[in-house]
Formats: C-alpha cells, structure tokens, sequence
C-alpha cells in the first residue's frame, strides 16, 4: 500500500466542510428551476459559477441575480444536445471547473403504447447524449488541470424505479445511473468524483401546475413517505454536498432525494 492511499490527497484541508471558496462551477440548464437554484447555492458556498443554457437573455438576467447578491457568475450559451457545440463552447472555454452539476433535462410523460419516436429522440437526446457529452468535455478539462473535481449528475427517483407515463424517462434516467457509475471508476485515478442526485417531485414554478390535479397529488404523497413534496433546497443541499470536500470519499454513488420513496 502506497503512503499516499493512506494520506489525504485531495490538495485540501481534510473535512473542508461545505464551502467551495477559490472553485469554478458549471451548471447546466442553470437558467430556472432546479439548475438555477443550484448556481445559486453553489455561488452562495462560495464558487464562482458558469450558467449554462440556450437562452443567452435568461442568463445573464439570473447571472446578474447573483452578482447582485454578492456572488460571482458568468455565463456560456450552448446548446446542450448538439455535441459540436459542447466541443466548441464547453471545450474552448478558458480554464477548468472544479464542479459540474449535469443538469440539463427534460420529460415527455406518454402512456409506453403512445410513445412517438420524436418523444423518444428528445428525451432521449437531451437527457442521455447531452449529459454523457457535456460530462466528457468538462472531464477532459478537469483531468487535463490535474487538481480533481467533482462531477454530480442530476437524475431522478425514475432512475431507479419505474414509473407510469415515464418510460422514456426512466429508460434515461436508468442510463444516467449506469453512465455515472462508469464514469466514476474511470475517472477515479484522475481524482475526479461522480455521484448522481435523485431527487422525487420538486416543487417548481413548471411542475406546480401539475398538483393543482388533486388526485394525482394525493397519489404522489401516498408514495412518499416523508408525506411532502420536495423543495428545491433539498436538492442543492445534495448538490453543495457533493461538490464540497465534506463528500470527498463518496464517488459512484447516487444520492436519493425522495423522502423514501424507493424505499418501499
């Protein structure tokens, strides 16, 4: 045994906690939501964050949120499913990010026997080949800088259940699963983290219409039983979790934010 797999290696204090001062963070799909509250938190832990998206005005609108809070943030437009972009705007960034959050996703809810291939492509497309890509490019930068890094994966509950209406869903959330897995053990010896977060249903301004439909709700709380829907704070606390040195032994691993619903 080597003295250094008996030594912190990290290049940091042992038990840095939860703050992410002198990193770089890149958020995909960072414009609303989820990925917007992520950069959020990551910029209020301390990183200087890059937002994300295809709509360069929805950006700098929120970059500028942050800034205007004391954080630090810019901005890259990019269209996540079209990997000659990611080479050309990810890749030919300057620098290197210690942290990504691979956020950007989508969901088209059809019963299996309705499923169209122009679903499925989407879905698929954004969910699986814009996040293996994305991850690959920002990898070969954290690897090329020799400093680790860690990579978080935002996948859902349906990667590791199945669910009705979501079977494109769950086949690429499945995906992102096996995918984080993988990249976890290659990119280990470049001491670069993977973990994948998994939250259940989140409330946000997009998916509140969906609980206003009572029987779907009550349905939705029977299988959680913490008995509440997610807030987006529960998911950047898993977020600013795993990019932090508070995590820095976890890598491989799938973090399920669903107040117990895969545990039944």
């Amino acid at each position: 045994m080597s003295q250094d797999s008996v030594e912190n290696v990290s290049g940091r204090l042992p038990g840095g906690g939860l703050r992410l001062d002198g990193q770089r963070a890149l958020v995909t799909g960072a414009s609303r939501g989820i990925g917007l509250a992520c950069a959020e938190a990551l910029a209020e832990a301390g990183a200087a964050v890059t937002l994300l998206s295809r709509t360069r005005r929805d950006l700098e609108e929120a970059a500028a949120s942050i800034v205007a809070g004391g954080g630090q943030a810019d901005v890259l437009a990019c269209d996540c499913t079209d990997a000659d972009a990611i080479a050309e705007v990810i890749g030919g960034a300057p620098g290197h990010w210690d942290v990504l959050v691979n956020n950007a996703g989508t969901n088209r809810p059809q019963a299996f026997l309705e499923v169209t291939r122009e679903a499925f492509d989407e879905v698929m497309r954004i969910n699986v080949t814009g996040a293996f890509f994305v991850a690959q490019t920002v990898a070969a930068k954290m690897a090329a800088a020799g400093e680790g890094g860690s990579i978080i994966n935002m996948s859902s509950q349906m990667g590791h259940v199945g669910g009705a209406r979501r079977s494109v869903y769950c086949t690429s959330k499945h995906a992102l699963e096996g995918l984080t897995k993988a990249m976890a053990i290659d990119l280990a010896p470049h001491r670069i983290r993977v973990n994948s977060v998994c939250p259940t249903f989140v409330v946000t301004p997009m998916t509140a219409p969906y609980f206003t439909d009572e029987a779907f709700l009550a349905d939705t709380l029977a299988r959680i039983p913490l008995g509440r829907l997610a807030q987006v704070s529960d998911v950047t606390g898993a977020v600013v979790f795993l990019a932090s040195d508070a995590s820095a032994m976890i890598t491989g691993s799938a973090l399920k934010v669903d107040g117990g619903w895969t545990a039944i």
